[in-house]
């Protein structure tokens, strides 16, 4: 008898079109006390972010269709919207790709490694991402104060181009909490965790719910 995963404990597996199709729960993080409260927000903003920017892209582009073809008139600022939009998705998705385990990854080494290796290992890589993701937040916000001080606007919408970039450190932040606490998960747990949410593994008949 196996033992049922519960959905904030979801295995990796090397053939993803189950997982793609399977229906999604709402997020329940499994970690304790004030971790799990930012783990659950992380996911919360994620969504948001991610559900209004495609509804909002989605919108957008269909209006500016009608008014081209329709009205012979198209929106002046569709072109604009949609780059600020994409720029939104964009960076919440590398928060949210890190949280489903679903960053491309290089695993050779660590797959034949034997499991009291690959959890040190994974709690080591996921650190080292952990502090590059903080470190380009970093730089981004001083990329967007540099942005700021000179001043240049959005030739349509009038939007200081600063204010379109600010989605960029946002991300990057909230995807290094999410390595962060990958690796504390990997630390307080007894199995190996590509995400706070995905068990490393490879067994193509289990089943996600």
């Amino acid at each position: 008898m196996t033992e049922e995963k519960q959905p904030s404990q979801l295995q990796s597996q090397t053939d993803t079109t189950g997982t793609d199709d399977a229906p999604l729960a709402e997020y329940r993080s499994t970690l304790p006390g004030f971790l799990g409260t930012i783990d659950n927000t992380i996911s919360r903003v994620e969504s948001v972010l991610l559900a209004v920017g495609v509804l909002l892209m989605a919108l957008n582009t269909v209006s500016n269709v009608v008014g081209r073809f329709v009205f012979q008139n198209s929106l002046f600022f569709s072109e604009e919207l949609n780059r600020i939009l994409i720029i939104m998705i964009t960076f919440s998705g590398i928060s949210y790709a890190a949280r489903q385990g679903r960053h491309i990854r290089m695993s050779a080494i660590f797959d034949a490694l034997p499991p009291r290796l690959r959890k040190p290992l994974m709690i080591l890589i996921a650190t080292v991402t952990a502090v590059f993701m903080f470190g380009l937040a970093w730089y981004s916000l001083l990329y967007i104060q540099t942005q700021a001080g000179r001043g240049r606007v959005l030739p349509s919408l009038q939007i200081p181009v600063w204010m379109i970039l600010v989605w960029v450190p946002i991300g990057f932040f909230m995807t290094g909490l999410q390595y962060l606490l990958t690796a504390i998960k990997n630390l307080i747990e007894k199995d190996i965790y590509l995400s706070t949410g995905v068990i490393e593994g490879y067994d193509d008949s289990e089943m996600e719910v």
